[in-house]
This record gives structure tokens, C-alpha cells and sequence, in this order.
């Protein structure tokens, strides 16, 4: 599209353009994980929302990096 052409649209129709320009930039970038990635993924979720995880501030994760040096 052309600089006058969506220089003319109204400031909805920019807006609509924008997204579907970055969903198609999205589906161009789209991570492709293997079955297993995804199984991996897929596990730690559900441990996450069983509360089966331990969580961290980020100035603990922050700290603890730090800290290894």
C-alpha cells in the first residue's frame, strides 16, 4: 500500500491495517515446535496452574544471578 493511499484512511481503518499486518507478521514468525516441545510445554503448564511449582520475585531471580558470578 502506498504512502497516499493509507495516508486517506480514517484513524479505524489505520488501526485494523496495523493488526493485520503484525498477524501476518506473527504467522510468518510462528515458532514450529516439535510434538515433544509442545508435551514439555504442555506439562509445565498444568503443573503451573496445579501449583506444583515454585515461584520467584523477579529480584530474587534477579539476586540469584547476580549471585553466581
Amino acid at each position: 500500500m502506498l504512502k497516499k493511499e493509507y495516508k486517506s484512511l480514517s484513524v479505524a481503518e489505520k488501526i485494523l491495517l496495523v493488526e493485520e499486518i503484525w498477524d501476518s507478521i506473527a504467522e510468518d514468525a510462528a515458532i514450529k515446535l516439535s510434538e515433544g516441545q509442545k508435551e514439555l510445554l504442555e506439562e509445565r503448564q498444568n503443573k503451573a496452574l496445579r501449583g506444583e511449582v515454585s515461584k520467584k520475585t523477579w529480584e530474587e531471580i534477579k539476586n540469584d544471578v547476580r549471585n553466581q558470578k
